[in-house]
């Protein structure tokens, strides 16, 4: 039977660490970030949305979305990141799906998200691992990380604040703090899976 479970936690957590992990175990990863940018990159009706509901400046005269530009609004508005989200999510949850059941039987598939509560993919998912570090520390990975400023960190940690759930009761917390280790507790949750 084909299990899907969610890699999520705040931004500079260490989602894509757990990932990483993940994938040279040999499991499939789907990454919602690099995917929603392809299913953008390739939809003109995205596009047109974006320029239509959020700013026409945000896809240029080539039609290439200005994702900087893209993200400084969207972070400072809430309005704006929810019609953003609105826009994405679906194609993304289709997305999800339509891989779901083209994997072979027996098959674990990992999603990687940010956002699982927002984009309804909590739904659809069988478990939730849930990737935690101190505030601060993210603060600092993402600044280093991104060359961003601690109000505009600040401001992307504030608009993904939630309580990690999962409709199925199964949440796993796995600790990123450059302290405990990652790789033995990725280990112990991935066991039961497989």
């Amino acid at each position: 039977m084909r299990k899907m479970i969610a890699i999520t936690g705040g931004i500079g957590a260490g989602k894509s660490v757990v990932s990483k992990i993940v994938r040279a175990m040999g499991h499939y990863v789907y990454d919602c970030d690099s995917e929603a940018k392809k299913l953008m990159d390739r939809s003109c009706e995205i596009k047109r949305r974006l320029q239509c509901e959020i700013d026409s400046r945000v896809v240029d005269g080539k039609g290439v979305i200005d994702r900087t530009l893209l993200a400084d609004i969207v972070f400072q508005d809430n309005v704006k990141l929810e019609v953003l989200n609105s826009i994405v999510h679906s194609a993304v949850r289709e997305d999800v799906t339509a891989r779901f059941v083209s994997m072979p039987e027996h098959c674990v598939m990992f999603v990687e998200t940010a956002i699982l509560y927002q984009s309804g993919l909590d739904l659809i998912v069988d478990e939730v691992w849930c990737v935690n570090a101190p505030e601060e520390l993210r603060i600092e990975r993402v600044m280093k990380r991104n060359g961003c400023s601690r109000e505009n960190v600040v401001a992307r940690i504030e608009s993904q604040h939630y309580e990690p759930v999962s409709p199925h009761g199964k949440v796993i917390e796995l600790i990123n703090d450059s302290v405990l280790p990652l790789l033995p507790q990725v280990e112990r949750a991935i066991a039961p899976c497989l």
